[in-house]
């Protein structure tokens, strides 16, 4: 399924409903420019889900993790990894081996092992500072 939405930030909220309602997997990869609200929207996605835990970036530790009722939410934020060997460091296949949510930001980082499907979102900022989300 094809999906773009053209959005501004106080709509974030909205976005993350109709974006969990089209994806057709629970493996959804951001792409996007620093800063283009990459961090913002899984946040927002995250309490989407049903989380009542506090979401925050995990650029250092990588990999945070959220409870849900009946599932669990790993949020990824690769940019600090250099290689694919450092993600097989920190056990990240048995993450990708799970069937919990995974959101992984900076995918592009471990792209050759990203053998099961996917879902992928992209970001970017119009001329007017929008959001523009593409689901493909």
């Amino acid at each position: 399924m094809n999906l773009e939405i053209c959005y501004e930030l106080n709509d974030v909220e909205h976005v993350a409903d109709q974006l969990i309602a089209n994806v057709k997997t629970k493996t959804l990869l951001f792409y996007g420019d620093m800063g283009v609200g990459k961090t913002t929207l899984i946040k927002t996605v995250v309490k989407a889900l049903g989380s009542h835990d506090e979401v925050s970036s995990p650029t250092f530790s990588i990999v945070n993790e959220y409870e849900l009722n009946d599932d669990k939410v790993y949020h990824f934020d690769l940019y600090r990894i250099n290689d694919v060997e450092e993600a097989y460091n920190f056990g990240i296949e048995d993450y990708l081996d799970s069937e919990h949510w995974k959101l992984i930001e900076w995918p592009e980082k471990i792209e050759p092992i990203l053998f099961d499907s996917f879902d992928k979102i992209k970001l970017e900022l119009d001329a007017d500072n929008n959001r523009i989300l593409r689901l493909n």
